[in-house]
């Protein structure tokens, strides 16, 4: 009993951040400028991980029981597995906090470079100026990857 309800709650760990990448995905996708696809990316990204890991971290323990016939193997199993979750968890505690202070600095580093952030006329009414916007940006950052020199 112990073991399906480890592997159930391990297994929806596993499914959630895949469904949560998948998000990350359609939002690169889908998302009109720089700064939303770095947002989707970033979060989407940061979640999903960490939930793929602590679903790894917790299937370590589904065989527990089974596995150990007293209480000296049992303590000695537990250790091992013990070890790895906690190496698994310190993965997930690294990606938590590197992952969103690295999609801050790209942003910042966009930011920096004159990216200007994707603005929508009358709340979406007038979807073609925001699509003419869309293109003068375009051509905008085109025009100064031409002029910047090329000792850079």
């Amino acid at each position: 009993m112990f073991e399906i309800a480890i592997s159930i709650v391990s297994g929806a760990l596993i499914c959630g951040g895949l469904v949560f990448f998948l998000g990350a995905a359609v939002g690169l996708v889908r998302f009109p400028d720089f700064y939303t696809r770095m947002h989707s990316a970033g979060k989407g990204d940061t979640l999903s991980t960490i939930m793929i890991l602590l679903g790894i971290a917790l299937y370590q323990f589904h065989d527990l029981v089974e596995e150990v016939h007293s209480l000296q193997e049992f303590l000695e199993v537990f250790k091992i597995e013990l070890l790895v979750a906690i190496k698994v968890a310190a993965i997930s505690a690294f990606i938590m906090l590197t992952s969103p202070t690295s999609t801050h600095a790209l942003m910042e580093a966009g930011y920096d470079d004159g990216v200007e952030p994707f603005t929508r006329g009358d709340d979406g009414a007038n979807d073609m100026a925001a699509e003419e916007q869309v293109q003068k940006q375009v051509q905008k950052q085109k025009q100064v990857q031409v002029q910047e020199p090329e000792g850079k």
